[in-house]
């Protein structure tokens, strides 16, 4: 199974680069991110055209989340425990029928959490704490398990190209970086640096500043497994190629291969 996470950037914006992608790459399971559509605006039936059952918690202009899987869809669960005021369309759980049992999948958006000094990076860390909450519980259930997303989190400064530049950002403060190492010390683990962890490997490049052409990207699209969907990890692939198609998002795909 290729199982594989993308920030869109807007799924109306990108469609034709995402339909091209989805044809060329052919991942089972996909975990979109800033889908930013309400439910009844998500390009369903495109993408039901491509053989995919489709989930999607959606917010109007911003955020918003999105499951599809080649598998059917079971246990839909939109929205991260813990904070039932909490507007903001940026977690869905579903459980997947694969061919070999069931997998449990979270498309994850985690807050930016930019200025630093504003309630943004409070809500961030708050977030977060949710996060490792669900996470916990989660892990109890001893099934395999894949929080995939953007995490709006730099792991080492061998993910970024200039750590200086971008040290009193949100995306690469210590708290943010903490809150990533608590998550994995419960038990998860990030499937890049399992199975490749080079350096200097991107996920997002920013539109500006010539940021791509000058590979100056940073790492914060993840997959994190739990103890069962790791021991079935049999590889991983950063899709850089996407950053170059027409009207690209600012992130590319990650995928991984699970044998399930």
């Amino acid at each position: 199974m290729k199982l594989a996470t993308w920030n869109v950037n807007s799924i109306k914006a990108r469609l034709p680069t995402i339909l091209t992608w989805l044809k060329d790459a052919a991942p089972d399971v996909v975990c979109m991110q800033e889908i930013k559509c309400e439910d009844d605006a998500f390009p369903q039936l495109e993408l039901e055209d491509l053989g995919y059952n489709v989930a999607v918690h959606g917010q109007k202009t911003y955020n918003g989340v999105a499951v599809l899987s080649k598998f059917p869809i079971e246990d839909v669960r939109p929205g991260l425990p813990g904070d039932d005021t909490d507007p903001q369309a940026r977690f869905l759980e579903v459980v997947v029928s694969a061919a070999h049992g069931p997998l449990r999948v979270a498309s994850i958006y985690l807050p930016n959490g930019n200025p630093v000094d504003s309630e943004k990076f409070a809500y961030k860390l708050k977030w977060f704490d949710r996060l490792r909450a669900h996470a916990q519980a989660l892990l109890e259930l001893e099934e395999p398990t894949v929080l995939a997303g953007d995490y709006n989190v730099i792991p080492r400064e061998d993910d970024v190209h200039d750590p200086k530049a971008w040290s009193g950002d949100a995306l690469f403060r210590p708290e943010s970086r903490a809150a990533w190492r608590a998550l994995l010390n419960q038990g998860w683990t990030d499937a890049y640096m399992a199975v490749d962890g080079r350096i200097h490997q991107y996920t997002f490049w920013d539109y500006q500043r010539g940021s791509w052409q000058k590979d100056h990207g940073i790492r914060i699209d993840h997959l994190a497994c739990s103890p069962q969907a790791a021991d079935r990890l049999k590889g991983i692939a950063i899709h850089r190629p996407a950053r170059a198609m027409e009207k690209p998002s600012d992130h590319v795909p990650v995928a991984g291969e699970f044998d399930l």
